[in-house]
């Protein structure tokens, strides 16, 4: 029996009201492109056929919502009990962040009514990247659901399910590592796949994958050093640097692994020249790779990882340097050829935020109302 317990306390707080707020205005653009087509609310065309609602919200989202799959790693395959505390608010967070992944790319489906064919065996592509990432995703989200299970039946006091369910979870626990190692490092092949059209500094075709898992899994362990921090302040919670700060050095070890791939990749290809061009591409290519080098130098010591706020800044720079990778090499340096051009429009960035806004809403109602947070944490 786990030691959770609801927070409780008013849902509608004013952050809620403000969540609440983007979320309708959100929803009111999705509205629209469901009444009046894609093209009545996306910048989307035939060179750029994906968009913020894609790299964002499936590509980056997916990624930001990995602190359950890192988590997981680390307890049952590293046996690090001390981290189950904070598995619960790890895998909630997961389990929203993959299912609004799942809407944004449902949204973006130009024919949507037919999306069920995504799961009949004679319509499926099997030579397709995307048919693997999109059944894994699939899969992964009905196995959050179960994993997250065990929070809604205590509650409810289905003392009898659940103790079924603990005897099966560890098959699921196993599903839960397996699927995002496949399709986290499937969404580096997607890059391999579109070629010349990626900017050579984000386009390796050995390294692809690999990059791909080691920033989702920094990204993983930053998201619950952000969610933790972030929960402390929103609900008067103790600090809890001390369990946090182990996290912290194996973000460092991730991180340096994935630095010398990177410009091992680059130096032994020959494209260095790329990073002093001066051109937007190296701009941006410089300005991730601070934000990737600035966790690691500021959590290298025990000292400073024993410090909260460095803690969470770090957290904060290592989400952002993972988040601008994928969007420079999805978005912002793609290139499809000349004649093209994107940038989002007033209602995708809408939508995409009232996306965020609701799944923020979601964890506020269900952490009080669930038992998610361990009772330790409780002031």
């Amino acid at each position: 029996m786990s030691h959770a317990k609801p927070l409780g306390g008013s849902i509608f707080t004013p952050a809620f009201m403000l969540c609440l707020v983007l979320f309708v205005i959100g929803m009111y653009f999705l509205g629209v492109r469901f009444t009046d087509g894609m093209g009545a609310v996306a910048n989307i065309n035939g060179g750029f056929p994906w968009g913020i609602w894609v790299v964002y919200d499936v590509v980056i989202g997916t990624a930001l919502a990995c602190g359950g799959y890192a988590l997981a790693i680390t307890i049952y395959v590293f046996n690090k009990g001390q981290y189950h505390p904070l598995m619960r608010a790890a895998l909630l967070a997961s389990l929203l962040g993959y299912a609004l992944g799942g809407v944004g790319a449902f949204i973006d489906m130009g024919r949507y009514w037919q999306f069920y064919n995504l799961l009949l065996p004679w319509h499926m592509n099997f030579n397709a990247v995307m048919l693997e990432v999109g059944l894994c995703v699939t899969t992964y989200i009905l196995v959050l659901v179960i994993e997250f299970a065990p929070a809604f039946l205590e509650r409810i006091g289905a003392h009898g399910v659940l103790k079924i369910l603990n005897k099966m979870l560890f098959i699921f626990i196993a599903l839960g590592i397996l699927l995002p190692t496949m399709h986290q490092s499937s969404l580096g092949s997607f890059l391999i796949a579109m070629g010349y059209k990626v900017a050579p500094l984000w386009q390796t075709v050995h390294f692809q994958p690999l990059l791909a898992l080691l920033t989702a899994l920094t990204m993983g362990f930053s998201i619950v050093i952000f969610e933790a921090s972030a929960s402390q302040v929103a609900f008067d919670l103790p600090d809890e640097t001390s369990l946090l700060s182990k996290i912290g050095k194996i973000i460092v070890g991730l991180l340096l692994v994935y630095l010398v791939v990177r410009f091992g990749e680059i130096i032994l290809n020959g494209k260095v020249g790329y990073i002093f061009a001066g051109d937007k591409n190296s701009l941006l290519f410089l300005l991730e790779t601070l934000l990737f080098i600035f966790p690691v130098v500021a959590l290298l010591s025990q000292k400073m990882r024993q410090n909260s706020r460095v803690l969470l800044w770090a957290a904060v720079s290592m989400l952002f340097a993972g988040s601008l990778y994928r969007f420079n090499a999805f978005l912002f340096t793609y290139d499809p050829g000349p004649g093209y051009s994107y940038f989002p429009s007033v209602g995708e960035v809408m939508v995409t935020v009232g996306i965020v806004a609701f799944e923020i809403m979601a964890y506020m109602v269900m952490v009080k109302m669930l038992p998610v947070l361990h009772k330790e944490a409780h002031a």
